[in-house]
Order: C-alpha cells, then structure tokens, then sequence
C-alpha cells in the first residue's frame, strides 16, 4: 500500500498561513449586535457559514442577516448552513429586521438567505418584504440583497429587483468546472443570468457576484469568469480565499497567497469593474457599506468622465 497521501489531505491538516489568521471576537460592540440578533430572533451568516471577518464586522456594527431561517435545501460542499427540510417562514421576519437594523444604527444593510426551494416563489416575498419595511423606517438607509439563483422560480428575480434594493449580489462561487462537486444542486450559466436578467429589469441597479479560490480551479478559468461577470454587466466582484468549514466539506486544494490576490484584482480593474475587492479574506459582505460608497463613487466619475 502506498505511503503517499494524496495532496488535498495534506494541505487539509496544514496550518493556515499568517495572512489567513484572525483573532477571536471579544468586543463590547460584538456582544452587542450578538444579543440583539437574539433578541429579534434573526439569523447571520456571519454565525450560520463561520465566516472569519465575524469580529472585525459586528465589532463596527456590520452584519449580514439571514433570512428564511437558518435550513437551506440545497448541500453545497463549501457551505456550513445545515441541509434539511426548513421550518415555516416567519410573517414577523421583516418587521424584525427592520427594527433590528435601524436600532444598530446602520447606514448600509445585507440581507441574504438559504436556499428556499420549497416555496413557490424560492422565498422572493419575504425578500420584498424586509425592503419594504426597512424603506418605512428609514429613506437613507441602502440596502444590498445576496440572493438564491431562484430556480425554477417564475418572476422571482424581477419581483427582488422591482422592490428597489440598490445591490443585487448573487455569487457564482466557483469556476464551470468544479460545480458538479462544489455546487451540485445548482447551474453555472442558470447563475451567470440571474445576473445578466437583473440587469435588464433595473440597469441602474448595481450588480455583484463572487467567488472563492483555492478549490482547484486554474487561473485561466478564473479569468474567463471575470470575462462571463462583464458580459452580463456585473459591477463589483468579490475574489476570496476558500476555507473548509468542517472536515465534511470540500478540501483546500491550496492557499492562494497575497500576491496573487493582488494580480487578480489588477485583472478584474482592467477588464473594467467598477469595484474589485480581491483578498483571503474577502468575503460578498465585508465591509459592505464602506464598498457601496466606493462603489458609487467610481460610478459618478466614470460617467462625469
């Protein structure tokens, strides 16, 4: 029998490179927005998906809440939401969320969810919902959504992108190659027309999407989804570092390094992003608020030339 283990179990058990290290949460500011998602009964997939920037965000009143409850429908080997049949979805949800982020003072908000393939409408309703009740507490306030791909789901997309959210986020995760053992339960090019379809309903709605590396995939594949991301007229992409939640999930096939991050992101400006945010820690939502900012920002001066 051969000695020779194979290279993703290796690079499994390996110690994670400084730059991917973060420290544990212990914050005032942490413990705060901790007691007030329980108090509202909302979900985070800053908690749900173990998301490393946890201490960094909450500690400046960032969160990405969850709706629909914290069971998706789909089995996504990156993903450590839990996999089952959900519970109802909860008519007091909006209104919660609504009072939850107006009481954390936020100028910028991230509403995303698990995948709802029992609903009829994959959930969109409630979607509709939390920014209509948000817009009744606060006219300032901006509001991102990072939506399911809605499969399947007539009018469930146009119904999210005619409620007015100012960013519609839906992340393609990973190259056409690795979805049959990413991203099973889900389409490349199903995903890649959620965007594009976004866009036709509202072009002046900022689109955005992103991916994690470090699975597998080459280089030239990740280029070539920079290139899908522009033809459909995405505005903003997110490039980070892959991190195995559990020993059940997908394996890190490699530790990108700084340097390369840095090279993706001078690709992706290049081939004319409005907004490239490319790092190991890169998350869809880090800092979210701070990057719609710049986001519009960069929008102004391309068209004021």
């Amino acid at each position: 029998m051969s000695n020779i283990e194979p290279i993703k179990n290796k690079v499994q058990r390996q110690r994670k490179p400084d730059w991917i290290r973060v420290k544990a949460p212990t914050s005032k500011e942490f413990m705060a927005t901790h007691k007030l998602m329980r108090s509202q009964k909302l979900n985070t997939v800053c908690e749900e998906a173990a998301c490393p920037n946890i201490g960094e965000c909450w500690s400046h009143g960032h969160a990405t809440v969850m709706i629909l409850g914290e069971i998706c429908t789909r089995a996504c080997a990156f993903c450590n939401i839990a996999t089952g049949k959900p519970n109802a979805v909860d008519p007091d949800e909006p209104q919660n969320l609504a009072d939850a982020v107006v009481e954390l003072g936020l100028k910028h908000v991230v509403i995303t969810s698990v995948d709802r393939d029992d609903l009829a409408d994959g959930g969109a309703s409630q979607f509709v919902s939390c920014i209509e009740k948000i817009r009744a507490q606060s006219d300032t306030m901006t509001i991102e959504v990072l939506t399911p791909d809605f499969m399947r789901k007539e009018g469930a997309l146009r119904a999210v992108v005619e409620a007015g959210p100012d960013v519609l986020n839906h992340n393609l995760e990973t190259v056409p190659r690795l979805y049959q053992s990413i991203r099973p339960g889900a389409r490349y090019f199903h995903s890649l027309k959620i965007l594009d379809q976004a866009k036709e309903v509202n072009p002046a709605q900022f689109t955005k999407s992103g991916i994690m590396v470090g699975l597998g995939e080459e280089k030239a594949e990740v280029l070539q989804v920079m290139d899908d991301m522009r033809a459909a007229g995405v505005d903003f992409i997110t490039i980070g570092q892959y991190l195995q939640p559990t020993p059940r999930h997908a394996a890190i096939d490699r530790f990108v390094t700084p340097d390369e991050f840095a090279e993706y992101a001078t690709a992706a400006r290049a081939k004319g992003f409005l907004m490239v945010s490319a790092t190991p820690l890169t998350r869809s939502s880090y800092f979210a608020g701070d990057d719609f900012e710049q986001l519009r920002n960069n929008r102004d001066k391309k068209l004021n030339g």
